[in-house]
């Protein structure tokens, strides 16, 4: 069997600031919505423009720098894996997909998440993420906060 290549990268702002919440065994998840828009021409000219929302998922030291510093119109990079997964709600088995980020880039001119690691923790953004992938990994499904 062949390996697949699971990989996204999108550019666009946040709908709103970001949840964060931990784990029953006290590990940090922050989420949020990322609008990504593009536009064209339909065929008499007039432009058109379509939105999608993609629901972030960060886990573990992400999640807590990104409560300091993304905000609701943020405009960003997200560098991630698309992810479906399901639960169950009253008896009915639902699925949600999102994009589970190990690297996120602030574009819109602020602080950018190196600054904010040297500053509030004295390290580099890769040093805390351990070459970033020791951060990005979800814990087991029983232990998801929602």
């Amino acid at each position: 069997m062949s390996r697949g290549f699971n990989r996204v990268v999108l550019i666009g702002n946040v709908g709103k600031d970001p949840d964060i919440r931990y784990t029953t065994s006290g590990v940090p998840v922050a989420t949020f919505a990322l609008a990504t828009s593009e536009m064209w021409k339909d065929k008499d000219g007039s432009p058109q423009e379509r939105t999608d929302w993609h629901n972030v998922v960060a886990w573990r030291k992400l999640a807590e720098i990104i409560q300091e510093i993304v905000k609701k119109g943020s405009r960003l990079l997200v560098e991630g894996k698309i992810q479906t997964r399901s639960y169950e709600k009253n008896g009915e088995k639902r699925y949600v997909t999102e994009i589970v980020a190990d690297n996120i880039l602030l574009l819109d001119g602020r602080k950018n998440l190196e600054d904010v690691m040297q500053e509030t923790h004295g390290t580099s953004f890769g040093a805390a993420l351990g070459g970033g992938n020791s951060f990005s990994e979800a814990p087991p499904d029983e232990d998801l906060p929602f």
